[in-house]
């Protein structure tokens, strides 16, 4: 997004050979790029294939980004023209520009699919983000509290070693902080929204 700070400090410290930095994007934005190739339903191998380029790319256009803050929409629409490319080799195509066996993708960038792509990313990092600032107790009560089949608060009690009365506040203080982290107050506001359609559109702002 082009008004997240958060996102151009990661950038230049990436640039500037921080390793930690490094991971910290490759965490944020490796589910925007598996989702993509998922959604044009590769095989796991042209996955790691195109996951690769992906990522080999970002580091050799890392230190010439333009708007390090679109870098979601740069890693999008490189992974969307990475999927096709693989489809083409494969030769899986029609001369009608759709490929069959990718239940009628289009072989070119759809920006509107790419700003969804983007959008949902940065929703997801900042759900995390909110998350991280809870204590470990707490991000461990709300991984359990929906967890999937549901448990009880007896087996919660019983995993966490608290007693089961004290589950009901612990809930509640975690839900309150959740509420007041600046992370999820983004998600409401009208800027994140207005966002959406400028940081996904064009070609990867590099060299």
């Amino acid at each position: 997004m082009r008004d997240a700070p958060s996102v151009v400090a990661l950038v230049a410290r990436a640039a500037g050979s921080d390793e930690d930095a490094w991971q910290e994007l490759v965490d944020r934005y490796a589910p925007l790029v598996w989702s993509i190739c998922v959604r044009y339903q590769l095989s796991s191998a042209d996955i790691e294939d195109v996951g690769q380029t992906v990522w080999r790319g970002l580091v050799e256009q890392l230190g010439g980004l333009r708007e390090p803050a679109t870098l979601a929409g740069w890693l999008a629409a490189t992974t969307q023209r990475e999927c096709v490319r693989v489809l083409r080799a494969r030769r899986k195509y029609e001369v009608s520009g759709t490929d069959p066996d990718a239940g009628g993708l289009p072989l070119e960038a759809d920006p509107a699919i790419i700003e969804e792509d983007v959008y949902m990313a940065e929703r997801n990092a900042l759900l995390r983000a909110a998350f991280a600032e809870l204590s470990e107790d707490g991000r461990r009560l709300i991984t359990l509290l929906i967890s999937d089949p549901p448990l009880s608060y007896a087996e919660i009690s019983d995993i966490l070693g608290v007693p089961p009365e004290s589950i009901g506040p612990m809930r509640q203080r975690c839900l309150d902080r959740l509420r007041g982290s600046p992370y999820l107050r983004r998600l409401t506001d009208a800027d994140f929204s207005a966002t959406r359609v400028t940081t996904a559109r064009g070609e990867p702002h590099g060299h």
